[in-house]
């Protein structure tokens, strides 16, 4: 049994192995050289999450949805390549925004240098990604640029916050819909359509990657609630610090108090200050929170989602990769426990 691609995906099939690894080795070359530039400084802080590693999840879903049809064909790696550009630009972007000290087990860009460097370095890696994609025609164009309002818009709907009107909870998932779910659809909708898979497989794909990317972003803020960091790569309780209530916060909020439960209310209690101003109330509030029968509620709603994905691939034609794919929904899930 070989292993290739994030959380320890597990694969029986030699031939597809083989045109996995092949094809994530092409992505990481090209993400190196796409990365270079005729200013030092720039390759260095372009370069910086690069080696900092990373789970290359949709490069990895790209090189999955590609063996529906030729894995082999000219698009599939550069449509890899501006998939994780774009999402790495965004984490430069996240960390300014976020005020994030680490990504990815190492210091993040705007903390080793400053906002302006990160913000700006992002904005490189989103002009690299451009020319890659110039390269693929205009229907690629077009998806991209689809993709990237929605990823947008995602995150001036988080910034925003909900309306009164709004249900937070609904608020939300069209957030991580938006920021998560946008690009990770685009990969297997890239790779399935770069390698000439039937219209009705690119569409399913599409749709399979939508779900996936809500149950992986679903996992990634039960993680940042429930790790030590390790795992995630990332300061644990990063949301809770900043307010930004994710799905644990608001499964919380829907519950009722419990009136014999004092670390119920005082958990309430914590989440209505200012955690980002005091170290203290912020470690008792993320302590509190991993024992809540909240944090239960949301590692469930992480798995319904990681099932829809999973149920959507029952038509696609039995192979080694739709087996990845789906083991894919169960390693996600797991991430939560």
């Amino acid at each position: 049994m070989t292993v290739v691609g994030p959380f320890g995906l597990s694969v029986q099939d030699r031939d597809l192995t083989r045109d996995v690894q092949a094809g994530m080795e092409a992505v990481e070359a090209a993400l190196i050289e796409a990365v270079k530039s005729d200013v030092p400084f720039i390759t260095v802080t372009a370069s910086h999450l690069i080696e900092a590693g990373g789970k290359r999840f949709r490069p990895l879903l790209v090189m999955l949805a590609a063996q529906f049809g030729d894995p082999a064909a000219p698009g599939v790696v550069p449509s890899a390549v501006v998939v994780e550009l774009t999402h790495l630009a965004t984490l430069y972007h996240d960390d300014v925004m976020d005020e994030a000290p680490v990504r990815r087990g190492a210091p993040s860009a705007n903390s080793r240098w400053d906002n302006s460097v990160a913000i700006l370095t992002g904005d490189f890696l989103f002009s690299r990604a451009s020319q890659v994609l110039s390269d693929l025609g205009p229907e690629a164009v077009r998806i991209q640029s689809d993709a990237f309002e929605r990823l947008v818009t995602g995150q001036i709907l988080e910034t925003a916050g909900p309306r009164p009107e709004d249900d937070p909870l609904r608020h939300y998932l069209d957030v991580i819909s938006g920021k998560t779910g946008s690009l990770i659809a685009v990969s297997c909708r890239f790779g399935s359509l770069m390698a000439g898979a039937e219209p009705w497989i690119v569409d399913l794909l599409t749709q399979y990657g939508e779900r996936i990317g809500t149950a992986f972003q679903l996992a990634d803020d039960v993680l940042d609630i429930a790790s030590d960091g390790h795992e995630s790569g990332k300061t644990p309780g990063t949301d809770l610090r900043e307010g930004v209530p994710t799905l644990p916060v608001l499964m919380l909020r829907q519950m009722p108090a419990d009136p014999a439960d004092p670390e119920d209310a005082r958990l309430r209690v914590l989440l209505d200050t200012d955690l980002a101003a005091d170290d203290a109330a912020h470690a008792e509030a993320l302590r509190l929170l991993r024992r809540h029968p909240a944090l239960e509620r949301a590692r469930r709603e992480t798995l319904r989602y990681a099932e829809e994905a999973r149920a959507l691939l029952d038509t696609l034609p039995d192979c080694s990769a739709k087996s990845a794919l789906q083991e894919l929904c169960d390693t996600v899930a797991i991430r939560t426990m």
